[in-house]
């Protein structure tokens, strides 16, 4: 996430797939408690989400968090820090009801935000298929625990493809909404919060304390998990000795971050990020970190990218990868949902298709190598089946 990322929003696509979200973008809202937001729309109204790829059907719990040693960083007068918490899981059979995408409501901020409000309907976005089911039955065993960030003033749900596909393989993957940092996330009692950080953080120095904000709540969020009671039977399902970390854009940076604040998280992945806090990528020790972005913004030539700084302070195994034709929203969810939706610019360098089988094959390689030890010759060099994906080593 970089304000040099931002493109006007002049086409459909670009808007919704493409570009980065403009610092200090998001919606204005009259009081940042927020206001009363929509129901979900049924699933079957929209497109669908890509289908998983594992042998697990796909269980999905909703959690709202909240911690009682830390008032809100942005809004204090609202008290304590709150986080809404989708929880995907390996389920058993077809048990429980099809998960929504988002409400309508938190479709339409997304739909404005990216510039393209009225363009395309807010519940056709909402009712977007998930393939998770809420309140399917958790299937026997212990998983690995990824979580998972997303980029600044974007909602959980935009990591969804991500989320569900790495449940499906045998992961429980937890995607974090963190309070005020979205456009706009629904929380208990119907309120809608808008991003207040998007008016407050704007320079490198305001950015890494949202970079280090978010770490303290990914931490909280493994501590509830895996040892409070709100998490329930799902706590018993996580292998708390098998943790890992992702995130797109400042929630790759948020992942870096975390991973140096706490020992519990073995292996980290940032999604087109850079990093804002410095040193970049420091103490991470020797756990695996690995880097995947668009070569226009991450390559080794890219003036205004620390990538390089990260790369110098990673002691362990580590991988910088650069995806040719990819932009920055290419790792989540809306480029595949623009295609869906007839929106798909052919000029663009990457479609929305092979976008998500990148993100998807790279990103699940690496967790299978580091939180389940299964050998991944993707990760080892150039594959003639990705030749957009280019190794880089400075």
């Amino acid at each position: 996430m970089n304000t040099r990322r931002h493109r006007a929003a002049s086409a459909i696509l670009l808007a919704l797939a493409l570009s980065a979200p403009l610092l200090g973008a998001a919606p204005a809202a009259s009081a940042h408690q927020g206001t009363r937001a929509s129901s979900p729309v049924p699933h079957t109204s929209g497109p669908a989400l890509p289908v998983p790829t594992g042998p697990y059907a796909v269980g999905r719990h909703t959690l709202h968090l909240v911690d009682r040693h830390r008032t809100d960083p942005w809004v204090p007068a609202a008290g304590n820090r709150e986080l809404m918490v989708s929880v995907f899981y390996p389920a058993r059979g077809t048990s429980g009801s099809p998960a929504a995408y988002m409400t309508a409501a938190e479709a339409e901020l997304l739909l404005e935000a990216r510039g393209v409000g009225g363009a395309v309907p807010a519940a056709t976005v909402a009712g977007t298929r998930t393939h998770a089911r809420d309140g399917a039955h958790p299937a026997a065993g212990r998983f690995p625990l990824v979580l998972l960030s997303p980029g600044f003033s974007m909602p959980r749900s935009t990591l969804t493809s991500l989320a569900v596909e790495l449940a499906g393989r045998g992961y429980v993957v937890a995607a974090v909404d963190h309070a005020y940092e979205s456009v706009g996330t629904v929380f208990p009692g119907g309120r809608m919060l808008p991003c207040v950080a998007c008016e407050q953080a704007g320079t490198k120095e305001e950015l890494a304390g949202v970079v280090r904000g978010r770490a303290k709540d990914l931490s909280f969020v493994i501590d509830e998990l895996t040892k409070g009671r709100r998490a329930g039977a799902l706590s018993r399902a996580i292998d708390p000795g098998r943790i890992g970390i992702a995130g797109h854009s400042i929630g790759g940076a948020s992942a870096a971050a975390t991973m140096a604040a706490d020992r519990r998280v073995r292996a980290g992945a940032d999604l087109d990020g850079d990093f804002f806090v410095d040193p970049a990528a420091k103490g991470l020790g020797r756990r695996p970190f690995m880097m995947l972005g668009a070569e226009s913004t991450h390559g080794p030539g890219s003036a205004d990218s620390d990538w390089p700084a990260a790369w110098r302070h990673l002691d362990g195994w580590k991988r910088w990868l650069t995806v040719t034709g990819a932009e920055h929203f290419s790792f989540t969810d809306l480029p595949w949902l623009a295609a869906r939706l007839g929106l798909e610019d052919p000029a663009a360098p990457l479609s929305g298709e092979r976008s998500w089988f990148l993100t998807r094959d790279y990103v699940a390689a690496f967790f299978d190598l580091h939180l389940r030890g299964l050998p991944q010759p993707v990760l080892d060099g150039p594959a003639a089946a990705y030749p957009e994906v280019v190794f880089r080593q400075p």
